[in-house]
């Protein structure tokens, strides 16, 4: 049996870290729809930010991305944070936005190029030390899209002198966490495609380096699940980048296109100790046609549905099960606890917490929404466009 007292106290401890550019215009590469009341600077964003953590008591960290975050005091930023109830979390690199970076960035043929793409990485770090941050989060669009364009194996070496600049510079507590990608924007050869290329960089740097697991980054079919055991199985599951895709772009909100993978993600999580261990579950979406806070907040409460099931399965049915080789025994105690409807115990949990149980009808009668779109009018949006 579960002990149900233990699941609400392991759900009370839950964080998921919201990401600041979410919070802007953004979208697909086609077209951005930009929205009434979107922030207008970092501080704003953070102001958005602790609206999802006041309404689910469970977002109190937000990543930064640079330059999309830049700003002259991040001492400054950090106390904004604070007063806000919030802390700042990872910092994400920017090495593909700039016309240098077309054929690369640290991966790239020219030096020059990969000394300016490293001056940035360690540029981040900085703003770690200034911000408290634990995390350096790297992504590189770097690769080629046609055969012989360049060597594959050059941009290896290129990608793991460069890494390794970066790792010595970390401090004491400090982590780099390496992302990979399947394709796109490169569509030959991509330098870190899948979690066996980050882990590989990862193992050779050393137990500061870990990876992250993108869950929109994968072929179809791909058992995400199985990669998430065997990077915390050898203790190299760095964090979650959660968002959903039903094709080949990432940036729906987590659990829209398969929330029972979701679920097996977090099965996986939990049975190998990586609820209570120190992987950073982290959204990393982009919300174009829908509300902006209120698809966070959603967003938050996907993965918390998703944790709670996780939570509910009978450990020892299950492995009763699976030691006696009883395959449908098995399969059935994992679906008993994902066709629990486990929203009147998150809601009990809320309101133990002091909380509101349903966020978003909260955030709804807050009057956020209709504020900052009378009160930010002019300057300019934060995000990008297409």
């Amino acid at each position: 049996m579960t002990d149900l007292a233990a699941v609400k106290a392991a759900l009370k401890t839950q964080a998921v870290e919201t990401p600041s550019w979410a919070y802007g215009n953004s979208g697909t590469r086609f077209k951005v729809f930009a929205q009434q009341g979107v922030p207008r600077s970092a501080k704003e964003k953070l102001d958005d930010a602790a609206q999802v953590h006041a309404m689910t008591g469970a977002a109190p960290t937000v990543a930064l991305h640079i330059p999309w975050d830049r700003v002259d005091d991040y001492a400054d930023l950090a106390g904004h944070a604070e007063k806000r109830g919030l802390k700042l979390g990872a910092i994400n690199s920017n090495t593909f936005q700039d016309d240098d970076y077309r054929l690369g960035s640290i991966c790239h043929p020219d030096a020059a190029v990969r000394r300016k793409a490293v001056g940035h990485l360690l540029e981040c770090v900085d703003i770690m030390d200034a911000t408290g941050s634990r995390d350096l989060k790297l992504w590189f669009a770097d690769g080629t899209n046609y055969p012989g364009q360049d060597d594959i194996r050059a941009r290896q070496d290129r990608l793991a002198e460069g890494l390794a600049e970066v790792y010595a510079r970390l401090g004491e507590g400090q982590r780099m966490l390496l992302e990979y990608k399947l394709f796109e924007p490169s569509f030959y050869t991509t330098d870190v495609p899948d979690w066996g290329t980050a882990y590989a960089h990862c193992l050779k740097l050393g137990p500061q380096a870990q990876v992250v697991v993108d869950t929109g980054h994968h072929a179809p079919g791909t058992n995400i699940e199985f990669i998430v055991a065997t990077l915390l199985r050898d203790g190299k599951l760095g964090g979650f980048d959660f968002n959903s895709r039903f094709y080949a772009d990432d940036d729906l909100m987590v659990g829209a296109a398969d929330p029972f993978q979701l679920f097996r993600i977090m099965c996986e999580v939990v049975g190998g100790g990586g609820f209570t261990s120190e992987v950073a579950f982290m959204l990393d979406q982009c919300h174009n046609i829908e509300a902006k806070i209120p698809a966070i907040i959603r967003s938050v409460m996907n993965v918390q549905e998703a944790t709670a099931k996780a939570l509910l399965v009978d450990r020892e049915a299950l492995t009763q099960a699976q030691l006696s080789g009883d395959v449908l025994g098995a399969n059935a105690v994992l679906m008993d606890a994902y066709n629990t409807d486990v929203r009147p115990l998150l809601r009990e949990v809320r309101e133990e917490t002091g909380l509101d149980p349903d966020p978003v009808a909260a955030y709804a009668r807050s009057g956020w929404a209709e504020k900052i779109a009378a009160e930010r009018v002019g300057g300019q949006q934060a995000g990008w466009g297409a």
